[in-house]
């Protein structure tokens, strides 16, 4: 019953073998057989002899707990072998998220309660400078991913359907960066010390889906994530310099 309530996935998709078996990451033409009257079996991958996905029959809530976990199978089963489309609002309302905390973090510093249109005016200002400030740099963070795995292999991203893969991946991976507003909606001294664990977990769930994306060790997807967070701490350097509260 589960797994007629997920319907029929695109059939253009199963022509072009773009499902992927979860447990080692080869291409199958199918993920089940409907064999009427609502009879369904699962595939079984012909090169690993598993089920091509069995997270198809499972609840949402246990995929997005495993996925949480970082097992491969969950990146696996949510990037190749569903339909999601989120990516762009989510890397949105991720932005936000971040704007929204360092711009409050900013009106705590600020000590001027003067209620003048004036400062409400450049308060909203603060509010846009700092979505703008996070949003170069998560594109300078993913630019450094991508050119550090452009250059150490080239033969990974050789066409443009590889590239808006590995960047949905990525953004898709970034979802823990949802946890900044309660954090701050729950702020306790504890607050600093939750941020550094969301940002470690944002960075480990990066790793993951560059992993998956690729079919890469466990190395170079870190690799690619330290040059990237180089990069993007290299625009924080500059705004800093420029005299920009960041």
């Amino acid at each position: 019953e589960a797994l007629t309530g997920r319907g029929v996935l695109s059939c253009a998709m199963a022509a072009l073998g773009a499902y992927r078996c979860i447990e080692c990451n080869r291409e199958a033409a199918e993920l089940y057989r409907d064999y009427q009257r609502g009879v369904l079996r699962i595939s079984i991958c012909k090169s690993c002899q598993k089920p091509v996905d069995k997270y198809i029959e499972y609840d949402p809530v246990i995929i997005l707990i495993n996925a949480i976990l970082c097992k491969a199978q969950a990146y696996r089963h949510i990037l190749f072998n569903t339909k999601i489309n989120i990516h762009g609002k989510l890397c949105i309302f991720c932005l936000l998220c971040e704007a929204y905390l360092r711009w409050l973090q900013l009106q705590d510093s600020s000590q001027n309660t003067d209620p003048d249109d004036l400062i409400r005016y450049a308060k909203e200002w603060d509010f846009y400078r700092m979505f703008g400030i996070a949003s170069l740099e998560q594109t300078s963070f993913l630019v450094g991913i991508f050119i550090t795995l452009w250059w150490m292999r080239p033969e990974m991203l050789k066409t443009k359907s590889d590239f808006i893969l590995l960047l949905k991946a990525l953004l898709l991976s970034s979802y823990g960066k949802l946890l900044l507003i309660p954090a701050v909606i729950w702020e306790h001294d504890y607050t600093p010390l939750c941020l550094v664990f969301i940002k470690v977990f944002v960075l480990i769930s990066n790793s993951q889906a560059i992993r998956v994306t690729l079919n890469l060790n466990r190395v170079l997807p870190w690799l690619a994530i330290l040059f990237g967070l180089i990069l993007e701490n290299g625009v924080v350097c500059l705004f800093q310099n420029m005299g920009w509260d960041v």
